[in-house]
């Protein structure tokens, strides 16, 4: 693949001498059309036969549709018809593929609330819908998540505040079925529907538990002082197997996790009360389990092997190991990662999505569960995920995008020969021509790291002018931006964002910066990134020297943006280097380390670790406060779940004190990654005038 160019850090801090373009281009299509896309997710097939359904966000507008088969040809299940902000998800056939059980709203926070993001006085739940395929409206079943139906077609089994219920398929009252101590969850019906699998976190250890339906019990599967997970039943429901993490010796939950008391997997004999070591990690790195995205972490391969991921090379890898134990076989050995994951039908082969030999994109490939050469299903500049093969052996279905058309279904029945489910529903005025092929780059951090990146040049940009120049950078950080729309929604509207910023005339970079996905283990578990040390402010560093060595770029009107993690690094930026940054927007970003990680690490006492707690505070945009002088957009919702709304509240007092310019775009009620689609809109028009105000010198 060909990069635009290579950057040392001595070259990327000259300015060459070019007169500026003090005005950004008039775009040739507005923020609603590039946005009115519908996002699919949730894509399943049925459990028999050959039908597929998934989830579309049209504009805020959330419905199911589905395909059956032979032609495939799609139609929406549901009519709901309002930008409500109530998540639909959790796509669960029936056996006989009849009817499809779903989820409505989102989950509630500690405090019990659930997601309202138009402040309904009357309030929301979150509810358990069903709807048949032969059409009629859908019908409540009851509050809950996370439902299973169980394969004798009679209850469904769900979550309720961390319990585990079970309701009529066909209507009725909820009963509980399991009221354990801690929180359930991982529910996975035996084959023949008689026993339910389900795993019981307590805090610092965790069981796998079996009900037993007919004689109305449970048996915990081997108990210890570890975290036992991802249960999964043999073929037959005699056997079940599961993931085993060593409480003992576990990396913190922030700054880099290579290496611990290794992970392993583990068979029981249901009707037993031990179970066996079948295969355990090497110890050093790679040893702390990595997972990928897929229904079950472990899937039972034909030939009774155990099909699993492991960063035992520095990659994320698929393996199978035997059963009866032995030495795990490489499935897909190469310096890529492995993501998207499916088991056929027949249990043969597994379906994944990776970055093999293109390293900003995702492919389809297959490999048999014993090992062999994998085939690649979908060559070429598209990125594909999700893969979802038909019950009857006879199609695949997954998601796809490019650099300018956005994310859709597809389906392919004969190898190399896919077609896009529903292409009847983008909007007419999408401007798939109008958008800019993003070029990889690989620019140098400010400590010398190769970094990746998408450039995003305007259409006649040349070197004669000069234009305004902006830095993305994503959230997570776990993520990875891709040179085409993005598989996850939050990341599908940024690539959006980016499009119409190019579109405006901004010079756009998004960067792939370390702690990120995509580049192996030694570059997401980079060396003091985050609370540890803040090593991604030299990627931001070396951003913005990148761009401010390109020939096309405005030194002095250079701006960051970016959301969550993303936006931390923007404050992080405004706050070290305001002479290189002239402004910046921050959506929802962490500002002070030492609140954000209470978040997610409830038992983090920074009083405790006064060492830690004092790193995490230097790696913080708080802590350069006093250098901070360029003007900043601040967007965020004061329900969000993920960072709290008081970092919004905090870094303004200190803005204030400091006397830096700042506008506020405060969305009540509105969650992290905003559920509204007219909040996402607003938020972008918002950040699209802050960028003009401060950079094109049009106002």
């Amino acid at each position: 693949m060909l990069y635009r160019r290579l950057v040392p850090l001595g070259v990327a801090a000259l300015v060459l001498s070019t007169p500026a373009v003090d005005a950004v281009a008039q775009e040739p299509f507005t923020i609603e059309q590039v946005l009115s896309s519908p996002f699919p997710t949730d894509l399943t097939a049925a459990p028999v036969g050959a039908a597929v359904a998934w989830v579309f966000n049209a504009q805020g507008l959330r419905n199911i549709w589905v395909a059956v088969g032979p032609d495939y040809a799609a139609r929406r299940l549901t009519s709901y018809g309002e930008d409500d902000g109530q998540a639909i998800g959790g796509l669960t056939w029936t056996p006989d593929a009849a009817s499809i059980v779903y989820v409505r709203g989102g989950g509630a926070n500690r405090q019990g609330e659930y997601p309202n993001p138009w402040s309904l006085p009357e309030g929301v739940s979150q509810e358990m819908w069903i709807v048949d395929l032969a059409g009629g409206e859908p019908r409540l079943l009851t509050e809950g998540s996370s439902p299973t139906v169980a394969p004798t077609g009679d209850v469904v089994a769900f979550l309720r505040r961390g319990d585990i219920f079970v309701v009529p398929l066909e209507g009725g009252d909820a009963e509980p079925l399991i009221e354990a101590r801690g929180s359930s969850g991982s529910l996975r019906w035996s084959p023949d529907g008689s026993q339910l699998a389900f795993t019981s976190s307590r805090g610092d250890h965790s069981f796998i538990g079996v009900y037993d339906r007919e004689r109305d019990s449970i048996r915990w599967l081997d108990p210890s002082v570890d975290r036992d997970g991802a249960p999964v039943w043999s073929p037959d429901g005699r056997r079940i197997a599961f993931r085993r993490i060593p409480a003992v010796g576990a990396p913190l939950p922030f700054g880099p996790q290579r290496s611990a008391q290794p992970w392993s997997i583990r068979v029981a004999e249901v009707a037993g009360v031990t179970s066996r070591e079948v295969w355990q990690a090497d110890e050093g790195d790679g040893s702390v389990f990595r997972g990928v995205d897929a229904r079950d972490q472990l899937l039972w391969g034909e030939g009774d092997r155990i099909v699993f991921p492991w960063e035992k090379d520095g990659w994320t890898h698929l393996y199978s190991v035997p059963v009866r134990g032995g030495e795990a076989t490489l499935l897909t050995p190469g310096e890529f990662e492995v993501q998207h994951v499916a088991l056929s039908p027949s249990r043969s082969r597994v379906i994944y999505s990776s970055n093999q030999g293109d390293i900003d994109r995702r492919h389809l490939w297959s490999v048999p569960v014993d090992g062999g050469r994998p085939t690649a299903l979908t060559p070429g500049n598209g990125i594909e995920w999700s893969p979802a093969p038909t019950a009857d052996g006879g199609a695949l279905a997954f998601l796809r995008s490019d650099a300018r058309g956005p994310a859709r279904p597809a389906i392919m029945l004969e190898p190399g020969r896919p077609r896009d489910l529903a292409p009847e529903t983008l909007p007419a005025d999408f401007p798939a021509d109008d958008l800019v092929e993003p070029q990889p780059v690989i620019f140098a951090a400010a400590d010398g790291m190769p970094i990746h990146g998408q450039l995003f040049m305007p259409r006649g940009a040349s070197t004669r002018d000069r234009r305004p120049a902006v830095l993305f950078f994503h959230g997570g950080s776990r993520r990875q931006m891709l040179l085409g729309w993005h598989y996850r929604g939050y990341y599908h509207n940024a690539y959006a964002l980016n499009q119409y910023l190019a579109s405006r005339g901004y010079v756009v970079l998004s960067v792939n910066y370390r702690s990120g996905i995509g580049y192996g283990m030694e570059f997401r578990e980079a060396l003091n990134y985050g609370a540890t040390g803040a090593s991604e402010f030299n990627d931001v560093l070396g951003g913005g020297l990148y761009l401010r060595s390109l020939r096309e770029v405005d030194p002095d009107k250079i701006g960051l943006w970016g959301g969550s993690y993303g936006g931390y690094l923007t404050a992080l930026g405004l706050a070290r280097a305001s002479d290189l940054f002239a402004a910046g927007v921050d959506l929802h970003g962490v500002h002070d380390w030492n609140v954000v990680i209470r978040n997610f690490v409830p038992s983090y006492d920074p009083e405790t670790r006064l060492d830690a707690a004092r790193l995490a505070f230097e790696s913080s945009p708080m802590a350069s406060i006093n250098t901070w002088r360029s003007p900043v957009l601040l967007i965020h919702g004061d329900d969000d779940r993920n960072v709290p709304f008081s970092e919004t509240v905090d870094l303004v007092a200190a803005l204030r004190k400091q006397g830096v310019e700042f506008e506020q775009l405060v969305f009540p009620d509105e969650v992290h990654g905003f559920a509204t689609h007219a909040r996402w809109l607003q938020a972008y028009r918002a950040a699209a005038e802050f960028f003009d105000k401060h950079l094109s010198g049009s106002r």
